[in-house]
């Protein structure tokens, strides 16, 4: 099973802690020196991933996470899963709005609270030893 991590790129790098939670193949599209390459291939691993997570956090600076999170909630629910790490004020109402809309398509799984990124890797981790009993 593979796990595409999408979802906010500056600030607080929750990628780091999250993918040593996995107990499973992932994705972290994160790279330096940002290319037209890099680009195809988190296109080709988002596509392809058996789970896309989007880890939202107080750092986030744009909107895209936000379009690519509802993007895969209406094209592919039952791979979307929302890992809402937010913990400021700003936008917390927004961020509730995109969690309603998430459930409302139907996606997989929406994880927010301080145990959020636990519970969201003992999904992932139940699913891919699932996965490996067939």
């Amino acid at each position: 099973m593979k796990v595409f991590l999408g979802g906010t790129c500056s600030g607080w790098k929750w990628r780091n802690k999250f993918q040593k939670m996995l107990k499973c193949d992932y994705y972290n599209p994160m790279t330096h020196g940002w290319n037209e390459k890099d680009r195809q291939k988190e296109v080709y691993e988002r596509k392809t991933a058996d789970y896309v997570v989007y880890g939202i956090t107080k750092g986030i600076k744009g909107v895209y996470s936000i379009a690519e999170l509802i993007d895969d909630a209406n094209k592919r629910p039952e791979k979307t899963i929302f890992l809402n790490l937010y913990d400021g004020d700003v936008i917390v109402h927004d961020l509730k709005a995109v969690e309603n809309l998430c459930k409302d398509n139907g996606i997989a799984k929406v994880f927010t609270g301080k145990n959020a990124m636990q519970e969201a890797a003992d999904f992932l981790n139940s699913m891919n030893a699932r996965l490996n009993k067939k």
